[in-house]
């Protein structure tokens, strides 16, 4: 099933035998956009085996129905991909008066195919897939440091909504801001 794209692009929902591509994409992005940004130890001690094997398993057995991995592709080859699932809400935050909400857990795109709208076909396909099951609001953490992301995601009609957290990497301290769209107007349009 193809959800969005024409015939050199493409996205669709993630099958077994992507795993390998989906963790080329994701050693590959995060060994050149995000080395400033996560701890040297989690790029230079690496293991693809492993890393594939988890997302083949992610793919194969979701922790539940409502997690889906889509990739992205050109003339046949994973570019980039979307990880969503239920969304998490920081402590003593309640559900959103928006409706029902899940989280972009990761998207990204390696750099080299970057700029031809994959990541823009990887979000529209996520809403594709979501809002026949009743989701309003996307959400996503993006650490203070990304302003690309960030960036793109403002082009695209989110907003940081003013949540913050920092996670605890190691040797460093990830800050991130929380970005959402709703996907619906007042009428139930998307």
């Amino acid at each position: 099933m193809q959800l969005t794209g024409r015939a050199d692009y493409s996205v669709r929902p993630a099958t077994p035998p992507d795993a390998p591509e989906i963790a080329r994409v994701q050693r590959v992005t995060w060994r050149t956009a995000y080395r400033d940004l996560l701890p040297a130890v989690v790029l230079d001690e690496w293991d693809d085996a492993a890393v594939t094997a988890r997302w083949a398993d992610s793919v194969q057995n979701p922790p539940t129905p409502s997690h889906g991995v889509l990739v992205a592709t050109e003339n046949g080859v994973v570019v980039g991909y979307l990880v969503h699932g239920p969304a998490e809400l920081p402590p003593g935050e309640t559900p959103s008066a928006d409706g029902p909400t899940s989280e972009v857990h990761a998207l990204l795109v390696e750099p080299r195919w970057g700029r031809r709208g994959h990541g823009s076909r990887l979000l529209a396909a996520a809403v594709d897939v979501l809002v026949p099951t009743g989701v309003r609001r996307l959400q996503t953490w993006v650490p203070d440091a990304d302003h690309v992301t960030a960036g793109f995601l403002e082009s695209a009609g989110w907003a940081a909504d003013g949540w913050t957290r920092s996670l605890d990497a190691g040797a460093t301290t990830i800050h991130e801001q929380r970005w959402h769209a709703l996907l619906v107007d007042d009428e139930g349009l998307a």
